[in-house]
């Protein structure tokens, strides 16, 4: 049998899901003004670096409002927008986010191009399965989740190189969590772009299948991008100002 990772949170993680939950449930309301960082870190038994850390995470995703020689307020928001707002991947800087599809796509557009010149049938098959289960994502959403990851993994695994695909493992819980957070963000848009994102898989599988290296890297390049702009279009519907590049 196989068990689900126990992961943990940093301090400024369970900081910022300590407000939000205080936000959630009326505690917390819009226009009211929150305490000192001074006085949240005594509170929170925490250091004041872990509480600004906190709040900047926070900001970042529109739920405060920092007022120059004021303090910092809570945000009018919408109540769907906290579903976005306790995974590790939303309580990065939106700096972060950015650089890690930069990342991906240095990553990746190498993965996949090695893939479609080294790719075996049973390659092709661990492909295949993954986008079979991504089929179903509109009604399993974890599946769906899971499924993306597989697929990305399975690349790695195609690309016949080690260390690129003991690198993707190294960074999959990152992965994961974008990759849950864009689900969300379109479903919370419209369920034709989770077909969308299917096809998008769809086209890569189809070009590593072919054996077309230059396609292959070019399908990845538009699908991250997709990606990343779907996710950044989001952000911005939410009131964020999102540093990612589009």
């Amino acid at each position: 049998m196989k068990y689900k990772q126990i992961k943990t949170k940093k301090i400024y993680e369970e900081i910022a899901d300590a407000l939000v939950e205080s936000i959630r449930t009326g505690e917390l309301l819009p226009g009211e003004k929150l305490d000192s960082v001074q006085a949240l870190s005594e509170n929170f038994q925490v250091s004041r670096s872990a509480v600004r850390e906190a709040l900047s995470a926070l900001k970042a995703i529109g739920l405060i409002e920092m007022k120059q020689g004021e303090g910092t307020y809570v945000k009018q928001f919408d109540p769907e927008q906290l579903a976005f707002c306790t995974s590790p991947a939303f309580l990065m800087k939106q700096q972060d986010i950015a650089q890690l599809f930069e990342v991906r796509a240095i990553i990746e557009a190498g993965a996949v191009k090695k893939a479609a010149l080294l790719r075996t049938d049973e390659d092709l098959h661990r492909l295949r399965d993954a986008l079979e289960q991504m089929k179903l994502a509109e009604a399993h959403q974890e599946m769906g989740e899971e499924a993306d990851l597989t697929f990305h993994l399975a690349l790695a695994k195609a690309s016949k190189n080690g260390v690129l695909e003991t690198l993707m493992s190294q960074v999959s819980t990152l992965l994961i969590e974008t990759m849950r957070e864009t689900r969300k963000a379109v479903l919370f848009s419209k369920k034709a772009s989770i077909r969308q994102l299917y096809k998008d898989h769809e086209q890569i599988y189809q070009a590593v299948m072919a054996k077309q290296p230059e396609e292959a890297e070019r399908a990845m390049l538009t699908h991250l991008e997709n990606v990343e702009r779907r996710l950044g279009d989001v952000l911005q519907e939410q009131g964020r100002k999102p540093d990612i590049q589009q």
